[in-house]
């Protein structure tokens, strides 16, 4: 796939409005960690959230999607997704099959993941909140969805997406 095929945030909207999707998107400057969002979002609502582009030892690929405040450990996150060790996937990789670059890692990157190449696991805590907040395929602004509307979503780019409670998965002692 190349560059000119990736969605870009204008398609990604009509397609939100092809499918009968509310969103609502804030600008900002060019936000590239958790830290920078949170000082800069001041009182935009609703979950706020990150997202983790995975490779596994068996060249499978994951999209993990968590609220910011989640303690993620890759060194058990495997145990609770049935996938082989994780590592992070390399930026190239993740502007090839999802078409974002680090620091605009989103769940509404799987639009362009025509191949249906990312496993998906949704953090079940997330799904409580409302609205969630994600970059629209770049870091300089934040598109705010509902959850039964990103899941809606999800299935529409022909995605599966799985929910984990990170939570218990913490307190289970193995660490998520």
């Amino acid at each position: 796939m190349s560059a000119r095929d990736h969605h870009t945030e204008q398609t990604l909207l009509d397609f939100f409005q092809e499918l009968g999707i509310g969103t609502t998107t804030h600008r900002h400057p060019a936000l590239h960690t958790v830290e920078q969002s949170q000082e800069f979002r001041g009182d935009l609502p609703g979950g706020h959230c990150k997202s983790l582009f995975l490779k596994d030892k068996k060249a499978q690929l994951w999209l993990l999607v968590a609220l910011e405040e989640r303690e993620i450990n890759l060194k058990h996150l495997h145990k609770h997704i049935g996938a082989a060790r994780l590592s992070f996937g390399n930026a190239d990789l993740m502007y090839e099959v999802l078409g974002v670059r680090p620091g605009s890692v989103t769940p509404f990157a799987l639009i362009n993941d025509r191949d249906q190449q990312v496993n998906v696991i949704l953090d079940a805590g997330m799904l409580a909140c409302d609205p969630l907040n994600y970059h629209p395929l770049h870091n300089e602004a934040t598109t705010a969805i509902s959850s039964a509307d990103l899941l809606r979503f999800i299935a529409a780019t022909g995605h599966e997406a799985r929910h984990l409670d990170l939570v218990a998965a913490q307190a289970a002692g193995t660490g998520a």
